[in-house]
């Protein structure tokens, strides 16, 4: 999404974006209430204004933790009926345990507690076993708030190109943990390949690999050998697209190694849907891979093999950051929509009214 810019953010910046951000956010929630902060920190295009607003570099992944890392401290729990959880590395770590704080602080009943740790637990399940094109998450920020309601704001990082993918999740808007939940997932590359069993593509395949764990260990294990018994092999030799081999070989490998200790849990488990599944403690990125594989290959269950991200970058930038304007694509955009623009005037109705505002960016 964003390159990996090292180094800290000097103390008297740090310092005056939680003054500034403090009071953003209690305007915020003044006039609008707490359920519209969440919503615009899942929406990324407000997240990253916010960002800029208050000073940080609008192209860094420092973006995503700094901000959300001075919310944390700027935020008054008592005050606003707002906390934020998690943080970057090992600070995720204590989600779980904060989110039980706030809880008690806010007296949120044990059921709505034990939602919300179940929240934070399956976006991060999600976002690094369930979708996966490279970037192992390294940042869960949890935002709850004193009605049981929360956020998710959490990134990924690819080591070897130093880039960083930022996926937002929104209470209100997730009808279902593993079937396209996402307010948003932002890059500025689409891989050429990337497993998604959060795809609605992904239905049959979810419901091949619940009953593959169901059925047992045994014969789970039979079905990875027999497709791997001529040594390793990689999931795109049965897939219709043949995307740059040193990607997928690094990310869609079958996996050498599985936890068949978790795949027991998950049979003495008996899930009933994948979410269930993915609950299972141990039940992970290889795990998740080896299910799909053989889901397709011997089941002919095939996932979505498409990159889900939502928003990027899409003409680049005047300083070439994330990448130099690509002049002709910005041409035919201005073309395309000027297109559409002409033809609902022609069509008249609600979809020119929507659409006119357009036409103050695209020349005749």
């Amino acid at each position: 999404m964003l390159p990996l810019h090292g180094g800290h953010a000097p103390g008297w910046l740090i310092g005056r974006m939680k003054s500034l951000a403090a009071e953003i956010v209690t305007v915020i929630i003044d006039e609008y209430g707490r359920d519209e902060l969440l919503a615009r920190l899942s929406d990324t295009f407000w997240f990253q204004s916010l960002g800029c607003v208050l000073g940080y570099d609008w192209h860094s992944s420092g973006v995503t933790t700094v901000l959300t890392g001075v919310l944390r401290e700027a935020v008054d729990p008592a005050f606003t009926g707002v906390a934020v959880c998690g943080g970057k590395g090992r600070r995720s770590k204590k989600t779980p345990t904060e989110i039980h704080q706030y809880g008690s602080f806010f007296k949120l009943s044990e059921e709505q507690v034990e939602g919300l740790e179940h929240a934070s637990r399956l976006a991060a399940k999600v976002d690094n076993a369930a979708i996966q094109v490279g970037y192992p998450l390294y940042h869960h920020a949890f935002f709850m708030t004193v009605e049981g309601k929360w956020a998710v704001v959490q990134q990924g990082l690819d080591a070897r190109d130093k880039t960083a993918r930022r996926y937002h999740w929104l209470s209100e808007h997730v009808r279902s943990f593993v079937v396209e939940p996402h307010n948003a997932i932002v890059g500025n590359a689409t891989r050429p390949t990337a497993l998604d069993m959060t795809s609605k593509n992904s239905e049959e395949s979810r419901r091949v690999a619940v009953d593959l764990v169901k059925d047992g260990v045994g014969k789970l294990r039979n079905d990875v050998l027999s497709i791997r018994s001529d040594g390793q092999r990689v999931l795109t030799e049965w897939m219709d697209q043949t995307p740059n081999r040193t990607y997928t070989s690094r990310v869609l490998n079958m996996p050498r190694h599985i936890d068949w200790n978790a795949m027991k849990r998950a049979y003495e488990f008996q899930p009933t849907n994948y979410e269930e599944l993915l609950s299972v403690q141990g039940i992970g990125p290889g795990a998740v891979r080896a299910l799909a594989l053989v889901s397709q290959i011997i089941y002919g269950a095939k996932p979505s093999w498409q990159d889900p991200v939502k928003f990027s970058f899409a003409l680049g930038g005047k300083d070439g950051v994330p990448f130099p304007v690509d002049r002709p694509s910005y041409d035919q955009t201005i073309q395309h929509l000027s297109h559409l623009i002409e033809k609902a005037r022609l069509d008249g109705g609600e979809k020119y009214a929507a659409l006119k505002r357009l036409k103050e960016i695209a020349p005749n």
